[in-house]
């Protein structure tokens, strides 16, 4: 639960209205709207909440309440005598102006666009409309972090999406607290699901409205001037955050931090970033909830239909497809919330499997993962307000979903198929081999460096073939060439190979922000006018350098420079970018030989006067191999460069005969082949000796090795025959607790059913007189909801009137003696309430047990008889008389 009140603040906050004064955000054409919902009991808050409105707050107020349908409303009178604002009933396409109420009317739903209020005919049956949600986000989508949401007093869950929308869009949401709502459910709904920044008595929230906008917004666009003094607080917080909760929130992006810590100090009242940072040191417990705050993490079942749909009728039959024998498939979704895509994928699946394969046995694994523990705690649970109605067909909710007293519960072949484990995605290893690989709007929360590092890691990730989906606002980027788009205007893509991209992949623990430049923070300096020195060495390398390629040492060409058409020459075929492959005529054993040299030696390599065909005719060159070492980025890469060399005409000799010239010519032709010839077979039996060396080297480390496999293969048979019988023994334990646990559900029903069935009241406390359990007919008596376990029972709303009730519970584990009690409600019911010490099997005393039996029927009979009987003795008396 966020709520702000819980933190000490040092700035002392003024009791009486505080004028608003205008600020960026509340420009003659820009003000803040105020979206309000309330449901039962909603008249007297939203009274005591305008109540308290000032005069010229430079506000509009837009009250959105559960409304009967078929009568006239006049909530606009009822309301208009508690303000002097002007209070008016929403007409369709109405502009919203500062100063002034809207009120919905009744058996419409309501959006806004653009600062104008639409009216829509509702979609829902009656019973199942949700007005307070379709507002409040049509609202988070148009103001963005200038929507306000504040729930008050009502029954149900209604708002809690739209609240969701608001904190997406970083807007702010006001709670009334429940202690003071009439009905606490949609408030208590609000608070529970993480929303509320602050949470008051309904008086108090226009107070604490109007301190937020009058320190808002602080630092969203810094002064340049004091940039780096607001950089250097950013960096502070971000200490502060991993020391006290171990996550560095350094590579998200920067932007969203400074929304999210100017919605903070708004809501504290603090002006300058230090102070907020002084703050933070001085309250640990802010850190917490700045912690929750930049990980609000808004999601909803299959949100964006289209991707859905597309994914159930042709991504997952193709990937059925690719399995003909049937399998299991894997899916990652990393940032996953409180779960609710996670199980989305689950019930897509379901139904795509049935469609296509529904006589094959495939399975889906869903990992699913989150860097808030609180966010996986409630995804672990699986319960959902009923509200989700909005978002889950009745069909989807009557197969894969159980319906509870206060919402929904994901069914157990559903919640089976998804395992959640907290992470972050940023620093934690990824999953692989996924088929599956969705994560929707996470990148747009984390810096670019790191979005064009997860991109590569996800292609890494995922199976060939495999499927990434993303969030609306996120694409690949430029990374074509590690994913293709699927058809359609849905973020869907298939991970594809390629050839090109050969950079390795960088795993979560390299991850690291940029250092910060110090000169970044200087004025930039005047762009120089042209540098001779530059532009002569740029022409020397265009017009007068020796052709080139970089290689990594296994010869696949890296980078080219200059003209090499005429020394190489792309092979037929599939496309080759290996330079022996891609080496001309007469070139390729040359180059081979001097490339050999080259490594072998770790030094560079050259060959003089190599002849190559050319135009029909031979061209000389002489080509150099430089291994590389440095600088460290090229080491290990090679440098081939080609240097062409003029052969000057040879002049006729005088006098001699022109074929004694052409056998003179052929004589120093084989002269040179001889030659070379020589220097080949010397190089090779070089060769032949090192291989010959390095090969007996091996063989007596291969005859070494084979003698510690063998003795490693002994050991793994002996620890085999161990496993199998450790396998087995753990095979008869499983048994044995899975029919322990068999047991202890049907015991568990058993006595569900039992305590329901006796119509009788039940509340179990522990020792310290917290609740432990209760039956559905307590709730009737005293205000009780599931999430209510564990809260003492001081803090709870009860109709008895039995003030004692708690130091009667107390005496009973002091005396170990029950008390019986009979007891009125406020509504005119009786109960006999009988309090007794709560014993273990072990006749251990572990809390006590109270029993609330209706004894109206008897108490109403019992008057009766008294009246009766004193009616008799009247008539008596008077005949005696």
């Amino acid at each position: 639960m966020k709520k702000d009140s819980g933190v000490k603040l040092r700035k002392k906050e003024s009791s009486a209205p505080v004028p608003l004064k205008p600020g960026p955000l509340r420009t003659p054409s820009v003000f803040p709207i105020v979206g309000i919902g309330a449901s039962a009991g909603g008249l007297e808050a939203l009274e005591l909440f305008l109540k308290h409105v000032p005069e010229g707050s430079g506000m509009a107020f837009v009250i959105v309440q559960h409304l009967d349908p078929n009568h006239k409303g006049i909530m606009v009178e009822l309301l208009q005598r508690t303000t002097p604002m002007p209070v008016v009933q929403v007409k369709d396409r109405q502009k919203v102006t500062p100063d002034r109420v809207y009120v919905i009317p009744p058996n419409k739903d309501m959006s806004i666009l653009h600062g104008v209020l639409h009216l829509l005919e509702p979609a829902a049956p009656r019973g199942l409309r949700l007005p307070i949600d379709f507002f409040l986000r049509s609202l988070a989508d148009d103001c963005k972090p200038r929507s306000i949401g504040v729930i008050l007093s009502g029954m149900g869950s209604d708002g809690t999406l739209g609240l969701r929308a608001i904190k997406e869009n970083a807007g702010v949401v006001f709670v009334q607290a429940p202690a003071s709502a009439k009905f606490d459910g949609m408030p208590r709904s609000a608070i529970d699901a993480g929303l509320a920044d602050v949470v008051a008595p309904a008086e108090e929230l226009p107070r604490r409205i109007i301190g937020y906008l009058k320190h808002t917004p602080l630092i969203t666009e810094p002064d340049p001037s004091r940039e780096g003094k607001a950089q250097s607080e950013l960096e502070k917080i971000f200490i502060l955050l991993r020391a006290q909760t171990g996550q560095d929130f350094s590579l998200y992006k920067r932007s969203t931090i400074y929304r999210r810590v100017e919605r903070r100090m708004g809501l504290h009242q603090l002006g300058k970033i230090a102070t907020y940072v002084r703050f933070l040191r001085e309250n640990p417990q802010e850190i917490e909830l700045l912690f929750k705050e930049l990980l609000i993490g808004v999601t909803s079942f299959f949100r964006d239909p289209p991707a859905w749909e597309q994914m159930k009728d042709e991504v997952i039959p193709a990937l059925l497809e690719g399995h003909p024998k049937g399998g299991g498939l894997r899916a990652w979704i990393p940032g996953c919330s409180t779960g609710e895509e996670a199980y989305s994928l689950a019930m897509i699946f379901k139904e795509a499997l049935e469609q296509a394969k529904p006589d094959r046995n495939f399975s889906l694994q869903v990992f699913a993962t989150d860097l808030g523990r609180e966010a996986i705690d409630r995804a672990r649970a699986g319960v959902y307000p009923s509200n989700i109605a909005a978002d889950v067909s009745p069909e989807r909710l009557r197969r894969f979903f159980v319906l509870e007293e206060h919402g929904y519960r994901v069914g157990k072949e559903v919640r089976e198929m998804v395992v959640f484990a907290p992470q972050n995605v940023i620093m934690d290893p990824p999953f692989t081999k996924l088929d599956i690989l969705v994560c929707r709007n996470l990148l747009i929360y984390l810096d670019q460096g790191v979005q064009r590092k997860l991109i590569p890691l996800f292609h890494y990730s995922l199976n060939p073939g495999g499927i990434l989906l993303l969030g609306s606002a996120e694409t690949i980027g430029g990374y074509t060439d590690h994913f293709t788009p699927l058809r359609g205007k849905t973020r869907l893509y298939r991970r594809v190979d390629s050839l090109l991209h050969r950079e390795p992949v960088e795993f979560p623990s390299s991850f690291s922000p940029d250092l910060p430049n110090a000169a970044s923070t200087q004025p930039q300096a005047r762009i120089p006018g042209p540098n001779l020195q530059a532009l002569a060495d740029q022409l020397l390398l265009q017009r007068f350098s020796p052709a080139a390629v970089l290689t990594n040492d296994k010869g696949d060409i890296l980078y080219i420079s200059g003209r090499t058409g005429k020394y190489l020459e792309p092979a037929a075929g599939k496309a080759n970018w290996n330079i022996f492959a891609m080496a001309r005529e007469g070139l390729r054993f040359e180059l081979n030989r001097v490339w050999q040299k080259a490594l072998r030696q770790k030094s560079t390599a050259s060959l003089k006067d190599v002849k190559i065909g050319a135009n029909g005719g031979a061209q000389a060159l002489d080509i150099t191999v430089h291994p590389i070492a440095e600088p460290a980025a090229l080491k290990g890469k090679v440098m081939v460069v080609f240097r062409d060399v003029a052969t000057p005409p040879e002049p006729k000799a005088a006098g001699k005969p022109p074929r004694a010239s052409a056998h003179s010519d052929r004589l120093k032709a084989l002269e040179r082949e001889l030659q070379q010839a020589r220097e080949e077979v010397q190089t090779s039996r070089e060769e032949m000796q090192t291989s010959q060396e390095e090969l007996k080297s091996m063989n007596e480390e291969l005859q070494s090795t084979n003698e510690e496999l063998q003795s490693t293969n002994e050991e793994l048979t002996t620890s085999k025959e161990e496993m199998q019988s450790l396998n087995e023994e753990l095979q008869t334990v499983n048994h044995e607790l899975q029919a322990k646990v068999d047991e202890l559900s049907q015991a568990n029903n058993d006595m569900k059913n039992l305590l329901n069935s006796t119509e009788i009241a039940t509340l179990f406390l522990d020792g310290a007189l917290n609740v432990r359990r209760f039956t559905t007919q307590t709730t009737r008596i005293i205000k009780l909801i599931p999430g209510d376990a564990g809260r003492p029972l001081t803090d709870i709303t009860t109709n008895l009137d039995y003030p004692e009730l708690s130091a009667d519970a107390r005496e009973v584990l002091r005396t170990l003696v029950f008390t019986e009690k009979q007891v009125p409600t406020r509504d005119g019911r009786w109960f006999l309430v009988r309090t007794m010490p709560y014993r273990t099997l072990e006749n251990r005393i572990d809390g006590v047990v109270i029993t609330f039996s209706n004894i109206t029927a008897a108490k109403t009979l019992e008057a009766q008889l008294r009246q009766d009987k004193a009616e008799a003795e009247n008539r008596v008396e008077e005949k005696t008389i």
